[in-house]
């Protein structure tokens, strides 16, 4: 099931796809599916950011990457930063290089600590699209991941959540610029899996329904400039795309 958030003469409307375009339901994160009467078609859709997180969380994968004594590491990204379909966004010049990075986002729909193995994706709503949008040379003086994920939009999330994705752990992850393939990978090539992830961020923080945890790009990084077109393609949900300002 794919579900959306609309932007409508009503304003923000949730809503579900069928044939004849997108019908509204209410908030799917404080009730269960119940449509409202509303639709909107396909030719009419503008699409905003699926969902509105309090928490939107990163992770790294130190394993690979150094000797840093945790497998895995989570930091937080500001909801402030979150963009949708279509928004443009803001790259910091004059700070290093602009990369962004395609990633497969997961959706929380139930209240969720000290996942397991067995139930870790019990607790998941959805996934979607996700560009992690960063001003890379950054990390070098800001550990914490603040400097370089700041910007203006610099986390688009789409165009939909798909709840019926089959096995998050083999999804492939193409990124393009300006109609070019500049990435091809997906989260099979994760240092650590996906529910690896769940596991470890809620070992320490209860998330709640909405959040978001971006699991990482697995060599899915590519440098960006101003008048760029970047399509992130994510196999069973769809493609994520945002121009760079």
């Amino acid at each position: 099931m794919r579900i959306a958030r609309l932007n409508t003469a009503a304003g923000p409307q949730y809503a579900v796809e069928s044939d004849s375009g997108w019908d509204h339901i209410v908030d799917p994160f404080e009730e269960s599916l119940r449509y409202t009467g509303g639709a909107t078609t396909h030719n009419e859709a503008i699409f905003l950011a699926p969902v509105r997180p309090a928490v939107v969380l990163g992770i790294g994968h130190n394993r690979t990457l150094n000797d840093h004594p945790l497998p895995i590491q989570a930091w937080h990204k500001s909801v402030h930063t979150i963009a949708g379909p279509g928004d443009a966004i803001t790259a910091v010049r004059g700070q290093g290089t602009v990369n962004a990075e395609g990633e497969l986002a997961v959706v929380m729909g139930r209240t969720a600590a000290n996942l397991t193995a067995e139930n870790a994706l019990e607790h998941v709503f959805g996934y979607t699209c996700v560009n992690d949008v960063t001003n890379v040379d950054q990390n070098a003086v800001d550990e914490r991941n603040f400097q370089g994920k700041a910007g203006v939009n610099y986390t688009p999330l789409g165009p939909w959540i798909e709840t019926g994705l089959p096995d998050p752990e083999r999804v492939a992850i193409d990124v393009y610029v300006n109609g070019a393939a500049k990435a091809t990978s997906g989260t099979f090539n994760l240092p650590s899996s996906v529910v690896d992830c769940l596991i470890y961020v809620t070992s320490w923080l209860t998330l709640e329904p909405g959040d978001v945890v971006m699991t990482g790009a697995p060599a899915t990084v590519v440098p960006v400039e101003p008048g760029d077109r970047v399509d992130i393609t994510v196999e069973g949900i769809g493609t994520l795309s945002n121009r760079v300002a």
